[in-house]
């Protein structure tokens, strides 16, 4: 089976005009949504003028406060720092692995060295689909990108998530999901001789060399991730259009289906797997029972909207 996939992506330009009006007592709002692979950025000025950043990923289970706050210095701040006044800058970041405290504390090291005088808010990679997709309406969450999780929201907070357990044991459905199917594989010599053709003549990787990225290298997660490029590339062959719908598969049968609302609330999901392979994830969530609604790439464009009608409206 063929599957034609969603796309609706518009370029960024150097600042979007709103239309709300502008922000009362020179606030300024820097949000991040923050991936283990990228980081989109959003600067909101006080005449609600939005500026679009984008920098690595900053996943504090692989990256430390002093490579994050290396990364802010050279490819952030000199693009943000023409935008800054003398009000005063509230930063939201949103990241993957931020779930405990500890996680959060590399996070805010480094955000406040970089940005001393802030008001510094630090919230889940889940939270940030939620407000972005749910807004104020209850529903099921999913975040399908290098790596997975999931989350029931009520309508305001996060209130259960069934464990991702990362790319190693878990994430289902993810990018490094894909890529680690895939590199299995193609070492096992499982795949097709077609696919095995094309996979020597794009990467000409030996078993040597993947295990050495796999077990040696750092941020092995992204390197499994990567792969899947190379897999949406190749959707012509069944090979992989099988591959990701088994790997969706088990992201609901693992994960979304333990929800008992499952059958009554509606999942929206984000990342990039998830955009890209939409037309397959939205042919296993209906073979599966699951009423799947808004499906994005990034949820920031979301969250600009949710953080600048909520200065607006407490102002």
């Amino acid at each position: 089976m063929r599957f034609a996939l969603e796309r609706d992506i518009k370029p960024l330009c150097p600042a979007v005009t709103t239309g709300l009006k502008p922000i009362e007592n020179q606030y300024m709002i820097l949000i991040a949504d923050s991936g283990s692979t990228k980081t989109d950025w959003r600067f909101i000025n006080a005449g609600s003028h939005i500026f679009p950043f984008a920098t690595a990923g900053f996943n504090p289970y692989f990256t430390d406060s002093v490579q994050m706050a290396l990364s802010i210095e050279t490819d952030l701040k000199p693009g943000l720092m023409p935008h800054l006044s003398s009000g005063k800058l509230q930063i939201y970041f949103y990241g993957a692995g931020c779930g405990n405290e500890k996680n959060c504390s590399i996070i805010r090291r480094a955000l406040e060295e970089q940005f001393p005088k802030s008001e510094i808010h630090i919230f889940s990679d889940m939270l940030a689909a939620a407000h972005a997709l749910c807004g104020q309406t209850p529903g099921l969450v999913g975040i399908l990108g290098t790596g997975m999780n999931s989350a029931l929201y009520d309508g305001t907070k996060i209130v259960s998530q069934q464990p991702s357990l990362g790319y190693v044991l878990g994430d289902e459905g993810s990018g490094a999901n894909l890529g680690k199917l895939l590199l299995a594989d193609y070492l096992n010599k499982e795949m097709p001789e077609a696919m095995l053709k094309r996979f020597d003549a794009r990467f000409r990787f030996s078993k040597e060399d993947i295990l050495e990225k796999v077990y040696k290298e750092p941020q092995p997660n992204r390197f499994l991730a990567s792969f899947s490029l190379f897999i949406y590339q190749n959707l012509s062959q069944q090979y992989c259009v099988d591959l990701v719908a088994g790997a969706f598969r088990q992201f609901f049968d693992l994960h979304i289906r333990k929800y008992p609302e499952y059958k009554s609330l509606k999942l929206s999901c984000s990342g990039s797997v998830a955009f890209w392979y939409s037309n397959i994830l939205r042919t296993i969530a209906e073979e599966k029972g699951v009423m799947l609604d808004k499906v994005v790439e990034t949820p920031i464009a979301g969250l600009s909207l949710y953080h600048l009608e909520k200065h607006i409206n407490a102002g």
